[in-house]
């Protein structure tokens, strides 16, 4: 009988983001591991026309949507086709790419005795104290942590056995990351020049606490900055609900001349604005991992990050840029400094080809590939000899186990 596998997500067509990504590289490379498989994936918030319409689809998957639902109904009818797959299918392996899908997964375990894995991320499987998630944590076959970090909160926190907790890393398209000079394009878009030192972050301003991904600390700490290079720019690459109090916040501190808010930026755009900058930093306390580190990395930046979450991963432990202490501006602002003054002790950061060639080398989606083969070789599900997984994934969980906390 062929392999089945369920994948339950909460989308991957109508919207793009991380777990978006992970779960769509998860289906590609299980595709290519077990091409006789079949595959079923259920989706809250797509909708089938979402899929039809895609650009990007995945042939051989069955979709189940559930977008078309009201929200309030969406986890009730997901909920129910996951039961019935799991009466009719209990041999079937689900994999849940969000914790939350756990849940059912936990029920459906204790009613058809099905197998079940987890997706961990990040802050959605920290601090779990008790309840419905906790139990689900702890009941899961298995568990595929995007970074040594999380794994180590998960052993730590929930007491789960080492070998039910697996590495299986984010990875990237290095294809659309490149070495190049800053743009001409962009810099005469936002009136630059060439020397102007440029500090870049990418992400998405959420509704956490507005220090999670650090950018507040560098708007608050560029008059500092300042004082060295008066025309300093720091560019924030961001859309979401914290926008207009940034806004308001960098006409407080007089730092119009200083700060850039493009806002939303297309995909096929974001390559160039990672070429326009000196250093990347988003010194964040909540990231699961990071994969806009490895997107710099891939363009020869030097990058700036917290070394209390899972940062510490893309960066490998501090071999490829600077971990700092993201509730210390004063160490952030120390850092950016040194690493713009060409003064940073770890000269590695200053040789783009060197970044560029180590984020491929271990976060390819070929590693990907390997390390997902080799957690389906220890679980019988593939049956061939595999190599052993990269290094990567064995890197100093020493380092990493003293930052929890």
């Amino acid at each position: 009988m062929a392999t089945q596998v369920c994948c339950i997500a909460p989308n991957i067509f109508g919207f793009t983001g991380g777990i978006q990504i992970y779960t769509r590289n998860l289906l590609e490379q299980l595709q290519v591991i077990l091409p006789h498989a079949q595959y079923t994936a259920l989706l809250k918030y797509d909708r089938a026309i979402d899929v039809t319409h895609s650009q990007a689809p995945l042939p051989g998957i069955r979709f189940c949507c559930f977008g078309h639902w009201p929200r309030q109904i969406q986890t009730v009818m997901m909920t129910l086709t996951l039961l019935w797959l799991a009466f009719r299918h209990p041999q079937m392996l689900f994999i849940a790419t969000h914790a939350n899908y756990a849940k059912a997964l936990s029920i459906a375990k204790r009613l058809f005795k099905i197998r079940y894995w987890v997706v961990a991320h990040g802050l959605e499987v920290w601090n779990v104290e008790s309840g419905q998630l906790q139990t689900a944590l702890q009941q899961a076959d298995g568990i595929a942590a995007v970074s040594q970090y999380t794994r180590q909160r998960l052993m730590q926190e929930q007491a789960i056995p080492a070998h039910r907790i697996r590495i299986l890393v984010n990875t990237f398209d290095a294809s659309r990351f490149h070495i190049a000079p800053k743009p001409t394009y962009l810099l005469k878009r936002h009136g630059l020049t060439h020397d102007q030192k440029v500090i870049l972050t990418v992400c998405r301003l959420g509704g956490e606490s507005p220090l999670y991904k650090g950018y507040e600390h560098i708007i608050r700490l560029l008059p500092q900055l300042k004082a060295h290079w008066p025309d300093i720019q720091y560019v924030l690459v961001c859309k979401g609900k914290d926008l207009q109090r940034l806004q308001k916040l960098v006409v407080d501190l007089d730092l119009q001349d200083n700060v850039i808010l493009p806002g939303f930026v297309a995909d096929e755009d974001l390559p160039a604005y990672y070429n326009l900058c000196d250093v990347f930093a988003m010194p964040s306390t909540g990231e699961g991992f990071g994969i806009v580190y490895l997107e710099a990395l891939s363009s020869g930046k030097a990058v700036l990050a917290g070394n209390q979450d899972g940062a510490i991963d893309p960066l490998l432990n501090g071999q490829l840029g600077c971990l700092v202490n993201p509730h210390d501006r004063e160490a952030i602002a120390k850092e950016l400094r040194n690493i713009l003054q060409g003064t940073y002790l770890n000269d590695r950061i200053y040789q783009p080809e060197y970044l560029r060639e180590q984020a491929i080398a271990h976060f390819s989606i070929e590693q990907f590939r390997t390390q997902l083969t080799h957690i389906l070789h220890q679980a019988g599900i593939v049956t061939h000899n595999v190599p052993s997984p990269p290094a990567t994934v064995m890197a100093n969980p020493t380092r990493i186990s003293a930052s929890v906390g």
